[in-house]
């Protein structure tokens, strides 16, 4: 049996919907583990669906690391001004900023890199999961990395 203390704690790990969380966990018999990946793959196959979605609003987000030496900028693209505006997105955009200032300049493939923040996750993975969570698809049209 499926406690809400579970379903609580997976929604809190996750940021996914309360009705996922419980689904998950039912499928993984309860395994918070095993419904982490459940809902990763969920949110795969949603990612991919969303991706021929045109993607019209967005922001440009920048970054200077300390020290004033390195710096990124990225251009983040969306489907909808409301995504754009929202802190959440703005977040995503900042994290990607963050992944590209802390990469050496010749690892350039960003998304398949392991992310800063979690290993565990390529950055395909961090993107795939703001798509998943707003419904939207999302596209980084443009980034660069600046060093002295």
């Amino acid at each position: 049996m499926i406690t809400i203390n579970q379903i609580k704690q997976l929604r809190e790990e996750t940021d996914v919907s309360i009705t996922d969380c419980k689904k998950a966990l039912e499928e993984a018999k309860g395994d918070i583990k095993k419904a982490k990946e459940i809902l990763k793959k969920i949110g795969r196959d949603f990612a991919k669906a969303k991706k021929k979605r045109e993607v019209k609003a967005g922001i440009i987000e920048s970054y200077i690391h300390s020290g004033e030496k390195i710096g990124a900028m990225v251009e983040l693209h969306c489907e909808s001004d409301f995504v754009a505006s929202s802190e959440d997105f703005q977040k995503l955009a900042h994290e990607l900023c963050l992944q590209i200032v802390a990469i050496p300049p010749e690892e350039i493939p960003l998304f398949k890199q392991p992310w800063i923040r979690d290993e565990t996750k390529t950055v395909r993975d961090l993107i795939d999961e703001y798509i998943a969570k707003f419904g939207e698809n999302i596209v980084v049209k443009r980034f660069i990395r600046y060093e002295i």
